[in-house]
């Protein structure tokens, strides 16, 4: 997949002339037209609603929808935090924020369920299960999701590796022993940390089964995957909207434990004895709580 610019830049000199004041629009401000509808595109150039869906159709998209889509990950890709702040206050204007996001999210865990591979989530599954050691990687705001990883895998397996990335360098050193037999789950989306990238890389040229955990089949860390699990984000102010990326992420650990039961079972009855021993949980508000919903 180009870049969308490039791809104007390419297709200009075969678009007529409205559909050239539309790739020069595209081109100067992509971060107002990521979320414009194709009519509003149209009366913004000057051009009619039918004349935009023809250009994204000339350049090669499905319809409108999908050359928005890209547009969007164009604004995604290149925008710094700050620009990003101004994109999503343009955006949500006087909208109730709240319902905005929630309902924003909703649809974004939809999208995702619709157009999951579920091959390539079985076989993400099967990797983990027979897996020699797991090596977990994420940067940025996509390290929670793979401390959430961490955190319950090691739950269920004994050689999760947590890869802590302070330093290029340190990354390959902790990847050092890595190879045919290991599984590195890799989790990134926009904007894409050069770090990860180069840490996929070169786990899979060691011959270990990369599982990757993006927004898409094109993003970097797909490239030398084994399996490609995606997943829709987007930008809610600054901040990466990443509530499908953690659904993809539960229905993968739920999937694993159901495949470990016995195991796993073992492991959280010991764990429960041991919480118990030393007061881990606090048993006098779960049972207030036990209290007051009988009553």
């Amino acid at each position: 997949m180009q870049d969308l610019l490039t791809i104007l830049e390419t297709a200009r000199p075969s678009l007529s002339k409205g559909q050239k004041l539309i790739a020069d629009y595209i081109r100067n401000h992509y971060d107002k037209a990521a979320y414009m509808t194709a009519s509003r595109l149209g009366s913004e150039v000057g051009v009619s609603e039918s004349t935009v869906v023809r250009f994204a159709l000339e350049l090669g998209y499905d319809g409108y929808p999908a050359l928005q889509h890209m547009i969007q990950e164009t604004v995604r890709m290149r925008l710094t935090s700050l620009q990003r702040i101004e994109v999503a206050n343009h955006r949500l204007g006087d909208t109730n924020i709240l319902d905005h996001v929630l309902a924003s999210d909703a649809e974004k865990i939809k999208y995702t369920m619709e157009n999951m591979d579920r091959g390539a989530f079985d076989r993400a599954v099967d990797a983990l299960l027979h897996a020699r050691s797991i090596y977990i990687i994420g940067m940025r705001s996509s390290s929670p999701l793979a401390e959430f990883l961490n955190y319950y895998l090691n739950f269920m397996f004994e050689n999760v590796h947590r890869i802590r990335t302070t330093s290029g360098s340190e990354i390959f050193e902790q990847l050092m022993r890595i190879g045919e037999g290991d599984v590195m789950l890799a989790v990134s989306f926009p904007r894409y940390s050069t770090r990860i990238v180069n840490a996929v890389e070169y786990a899979a040229q060691t011959g270990a089964h990369v599982i990757s955990i993006t927004d898409s089949t094109h993003s970097p860390i797909a490239r030398n995957a084994y399996a490609v699990l995606t997943a829709r984000s987007d930008m809610a102010s600054f901040i990466d909207s990443l509530v499908a990326p953690l659904s993809i992420i539960n229905a993968l650990l739920a999937a694993v434990a159901q495949k470990k039961q016995a195991e796993l079972s073992a492991t959280l009855s010991k764990l429960e004895t041991v919480w118990d021993t030393f007061n881990v949980y606090d048993k006098n508000t779960a049972s207030k709580a036990r209290e007051h919903s009988d009553e």
